[in-house]
């Protein structure tokens, strides 16, 4: 009996490891090398690094503005490319999601820009929560254009479109806030990269969590009742969204006196992220689960062998 168990030992350890397995994983590293998001990823860092060094050997201010837009848009191109990607049942054409991102990105910014003028002069303590009414309300104009038409109807599409209006958003904002960064400091390089890496890592949860959990439920309640429809969930999506929006508007102005104060701010703002990206990894895993029987159905079987 024991020669029976230590058999059974030495094939449980032998048969850890698999061929099988390792063609597994190999097949699973060879489909993120050949991901358009993972080319555009590791491209847009080595150009970033290129700029970079070249701007620092030569003292060359012309490739400054080079290096704003690299570092500005590398990550909310990247998010918005693997989210497309993954749209299986409903193709979304690259013009179409270039023209969210642009133009809802472009166009949030200026409307948000014009009304928050008056809005940061008039509406006293509560100005965070009304910026972050226009900035939700904003980003929405495109992908309501979208939405009204209809064309494309699966929520992952409402997401991809959410967060390509958000991460196009928040590109051109970190551009503004890389550039100022960089004249307050006085011309420090240092400071113009530490914002763009900070906020580039920042976005996919911020802008592009709040939006694409809004354009979620919108995608989601029109498949639900077969038309467009502003209800309930929907609402209640986008107080959630103006709410974290606000709360992370908040505690990134404040800079405790001390490092145990500044330790808790950023702790909270670390939490207020995660839970904005939670939300969204939940939404988007729950509209791929509603997306895969329209694949399989779509999908034409193989003949027989």
């Amino acid at each position: 009996m024991s020669d029976r168990y230590r058999q059974a030992g030495t094939m449980s350890l032998d048969t850890s490891a698999t061929p099988e397995s390792r063609r597994t994983d190999g097949r699973f590293l060879v489909r993120v090398l050949r991901a358009g998001w993972f080319q555009i990823f590791v491209s847009g860092l080595v150009l970033f690094y290129l700029i970079d060094k070249t701007m620092v050997s030569t003292r060359n201010p012309n490739f400054i503005p080079s290096l704003i837009l690299v570092g500005a848009f590398l990550v909310p191109v990247t998010l918005v490319s693997y989210l497309g990607g993954r749209a299986q049942g409903d193709p979304l054409p690259l013009s179409t999601v270039a023209v969210c991102f642009l133009w809802g990105g472009a166009s949030g910014v200026i409307i948000a820009g014009i009304l928050e003028y008056r809005t940061l002069r008039d509406l006293g303590p509560l100005t965070l929560l009304g910026v972050g009414v226009i900035e939700e309300s904003a980003k929405l104009l495109v992908p309501l254009i979208l939405y009204i038409r209809g064309r494309y109807r699966s929520e992952m599409s409402g997401i991809t479109f959410g967060v390509a209006a958000g991460m196009g958003f928040a590109a051109l904002e970190t551009m503004g806030y890389a550039f100022v960064a960089f004249i307050q400091s006085g011309g420090n390089i240092g400071t113009l990269e530490e914002t763009l890496l900070v906020r580039g890592l920042l976005s996919p949860a911020g802008h592009a969590a709040w939006t694409g959990l809004i354009c979620a439920t919108l995608w989601r309640e029109r498949a639900r009742l077969g038309r467009p429809v502003i209800n309930r969930a929907v609402v209640g999506a986008f107080a959630l969204a103006v709410v974290l929006h606000a709360l992370w508007d908040m505690f990134n102005s404040l800079r405790g006196p001390t490092f145990v104060d500044w330790l808790g701010v950023e702790l909270i703002s670390l939490g207020i992220a995660i839970i904005s990206l939670t939300l969204l990894i939940r939404r988007v895993r729950e509209a791929e689960q509603r997306s895969a029987p329209l694949v399989e159905a779509e999908t034409p079987p193989s003949p027989a062998s």
